[in-house]
């Protein structure tokens, strides 16, 4: 495989609460190119994997640790590791930014920002409206200003899409004392629901009326109006909305009260019950992979799978409300691109609003955007691949060459 000789290049690293995914692209001519991507996974466990490849898939590196060197491996010395390996694998290019995603930018972050201790600390301060992504998130960037503080580093926030929705939109019914501390929605999966926006111009869909369902381990809905934000089913934290892997969507909070008064849980019970026990593992009892649920022959398994679609298809009908009308539903993220029965599941409870499903079409190889409504639809149904670090590398590169989100 030809490998191009390019000079500049863009880190952009996600990191979550126990692995750092990573990728490197080229920058070409303002085209931006994927040449390398990897994750280190296991973080803070005794088994830690490192694997790096090219994006036809061939490995070019891979080390594993275990015991007490994989239990000291936390998110600073993966950092550490994960720059040395990019720095000896550049293949001629040079590094000039690192992006970052990081969840949240509360109501200050509205837009991709350059990072360094004085932003990483205020963004530090939203820790508790995404507990179990905002310090991880952050950890990366810190480790990288400590050891290379002149490499220039961007924050991409998936809170940020979402800002310029309607107040209405962003307003819980609580006292003002409460909302002037920053308790509103805020609405997630922002960078995937930016990188669908500006493709869908490419589908006859600019200006229309869509809901794009990012549906994954965690998952959302947002309606769209000309590509902009109008609504979304997540809200103050990233656990509202729909049913997920492992956290419950959207609760009656008069439950909690319950669970604390008569279960005597307490924060933390609660906090690990909403975001680790719940969704399709708590539903079924047996994962949180939609894969083996709908391969699973147990009955529970088929009640967190029905769970999930028809909770997708009673939001579409308050987004689409929301909208006033809808134009076109589009299917993203690991579920949404590759589970078939899903998507055939919620065109099914979204038929009343005009969709129409061509089952052919919905069952045909995975991988591009790909049109699934039959001919005579009156809302058109798609798949499209999302692509968040591609997303990051452009904000990232904006603001190193022109200093404007």
């Amino acid at each position: 495989m030809r490998r191009r000789k390019i000079s500049n290049a863009i880190i952009v690293i996600n990191a979550g609460s126990s692995s750092i995914k990573f990728s490197l692209f080229a920058d070409e001519t303002r085209h931006l190119e994927l040449f390398l991507k990897g994750q280190i996974e296991g973080l803070h466990t005794d088994n830690a994997h490192f694997i790096a490849r090219h994006p036809a898939g061939d490995v070019v590196g891979e080390q594993r640790w275990t015991g007490a060197e994989a239990g000291a491996f936390d998110h600073d010395a993966a950092t550490r590791f994960l720059m040395g390996f990019i720095n000896t694998h550049l293949e001629g290019h040079k590094v000039e930014a690192v992006g970052h995603r990081i969840v949240h930018g509360g109501s200050d972050f509205t837009a991709p920002a350059a990072l360094n201790t004085a932003v990483l600390d205020r963004l530090a301060t939203l820790v508790p409206l995404a507990p179990l992504h905002q310090r991880h998130n952050l950890a990366p960037a810190r480790s990288i200003l400590a050891s290379t503080p002149g490499l220039f580093q961007v924050g991409c926030f998936d809170t940020a899409f979402h800002a310029a929705q309607p107040p209405l939109a962003q307003a819980f019914a609580l006292p003002a004392a409460i909302t002037d501390r920053g308790v509103r929605r805020y609405g997630f999966h922002g960078l995937s629901y930016e990188y669908i926006a500006s493709h869908l111009g490419e589908l006859g869909l600019g200006g229309a009326k869509v809901i794009v369902a990012h549906l994954g381990n965690g998952a959302s809905l947002c309606a769209m109006d000309d590509g902009r934000s109008v609504a979304s089913t997540m809200g103050f934290t990233a656990v509202e909305g729909l049913p997920m892997g492992t956290r419950c969507g959207t609760l009656d909070p008069g439950v909690l009260l319950y669970l604390m008064d008569e279960m005597r849980m307490g924060p933390r019970d609660l906090e690990k019950l909403l975001y680790q026990q719940s969704g399709l593992l708590g539903v079924s009892g047996l994962s949180s992979d939609m894969r083996t649920l709908e391969t699973s022959p147990e009955p529970r398994a088929k009640l967190a799978v029905d769970l999930f679609t028809y909770r997708i298809g009673r939001e579409i009908g308050s987004l689409a409300a929301a909208l006033g009308g809808l134009d076109a539903l589009v299917f993203t993220a690991g579920i949404g691109e590759h589970s078939a029965g899903v998507r055939a599941a919620v065109c099914q409870h979204a038929a009343w609003l005009g969709v129409t499903l061509d089952a052919a079409a919905n069952a045909r190889p995975e991988g591009d955007t790909a049109r699934i409504s039959a001919p005579g639809s009156r809302v058109a149904a798609w798949i499209v691949p999302t692509d968040e670090e591609l997303m990051i590398a452009r904000h990232t590169r904006r603001l190193l060459t022109d200093g404007t989100p």
